[in-house]
């Protein structure tokens, strides 16, 4: 899979933008805010449909102007794919092939995404909502129905409190319709589940592999669903869906008391362990870095194994947070199987661990200029 061409028409700092991308390593070289970092958050708009910097879609429209237009043309082993994600102050619009996608579901998974930038060292250190969006936001890339059933739990969800907050209030006194909202929102939580398992097994087994290379095979890493509810990965549909029902029920005093759902997969969280010692709480910030490292460059391999074809990555002015040897070992993983889009202030700490020769694009106050392609 790759990007070969990216237009932007009235995004961020951009008025009006066309840039092609023949190689494999794309470099965008400048000062800070001139406009780097938005050229790699355009390229996950155009795969996610939104920002992973701003939840504002309003930011990403240029000043005084009505709408934003993402556009780029994907090639993948089927053919060429033109995509187009169009922003307005009314919402969005999303193309895939000229064709308007009324669901997000039918859009996402066109364009498959890897960002890795400083902020998400968070990852390890942040709380667990940062995990949970990390798991929802990889997963649902790569498993349509994963999205389709996140967002009918999100809606489900959000129904379930505000009735639950009628029924604090004293607003409301019949308990049937949470019986029947409790019932639904069950059945979509053990979906979310189940999917959530799978993938963090095979994500685990990727990461191991990679940290164990990273640290010269003295760590060994693991991760660790932590669930509101006491369940395992083992369990059945059935189980889980029993289990499930019976915690609402003994939690629902409280949740009524307090006016929101106590249990579910949206209070999760992910543990990562070095060594079965909790990395989040006892490694050292050389260790929380290489666990994010090789959680990200495992989902290169991940989505590869279930697509057939690799992803593209985004390095967000991430090789200054890495040392040397992590550098070198990012660099090797993706060199000549994924195509990478690279923001940096300079081409230092590159110039020895490079390879291949690649595009270099400067990048200045909000214009991009093509580069001679030597470091």
């Amino acid at each position: 899979m790759r990007l070969e061409e990216l237009t932007l028409k009235d995004y961020r700092n951009y008025d009006d933008l066309h840039l092609a991308f023949p190689k494999s390593l794309n470099i965008f070289l400048g000062e800070n805010a001139q406009g780097k970092t938005n050229i790699l958050e355009a390229i996950y708009v155009l795969a996610m449909s939104k920002s992973h910097r701003t939840h504002n879609e309003k930011e990403l429209i240029a000043w005084q102007k009505e709408y934003s237009q993402v556009k780029g043309v994907v090639k993948k082993a089927t053919g060429l794919l033109p995509l187009e994600v169009q922003l307005s102050k009314k919402g969005r619009k999303t193309k895939v092939n000229y064709l308007e996608q009324k669901k997000l579901s039918d859009y996402i998974g066109h364009l498959n995404v890897i960002l890795f930038a400083p902020e998400d060292l968070s990852l390890v250190k942040g709380g667990p909502a940062v995990r949970r969006r990390f798991i929802d936001m990889e997963l649902g890339q790569i498993s349509p129905k994963y999205l389709y059933e996140l967002v009918r739990y999100n809606q489900l969800l959000k129904q379930r409190n505000a009735y639950l907050k009628q029924l604090a209030e004293k607003k409301a006194t019949d308990e049937l319709y949470l019986d029947v909202l409790t019932e639904q929102f069950v059945a979509s939580g053990v979906e979310i589940l189940l999917a959530r398992y799978g993938f963090l097994q095979k994500l685990e087994g990727w990461s191991q592999k990679l940290h164990h290379e990273i640290t010269h095979e003295k760590e060994t890493l693991t991760f660790h669903y932590q669930g509101s509810l006491p369940t395992t990965a083992t369990m059945t549909k059935e189980e889980l869906a029993t289990l499930f029902t019976a915690q609402l029920t003994k939690k629902r005093p409280q949740e009524i008391f307090r006016g929101t759902t106590l249990v579910g997969p949206h209070r999760d969280d992910l543990l990562f362990l070095i060594n079965d010692k909790d990395v989040q709480t006892y490694g050292s910030q050389g260790q929380q870095r290489t666990t994010a490292l090789s959680v990200k460059l495992a989902e290169i391999d991940l989505i590869h194994e279930e697509i057939g074809e690799y992803p593209i990555l985004l390095l967000d002015d991430v090789m200054s947070e890495l040392d040397d040897q992590r550098q070198l070992h990012l660099l090797e993983t993706i060199e000549g199987k994924v195509q990478t889009f690279l923001t940096t202030t300079t081409l230092t700490h590159l110039q020895e661990h490079l390879t291949v020769t690649p595009a270099i694009f400067q990048v200045a106050h909000g214009t991009i200029e093509r580069q001679g392609e030597t470091l």
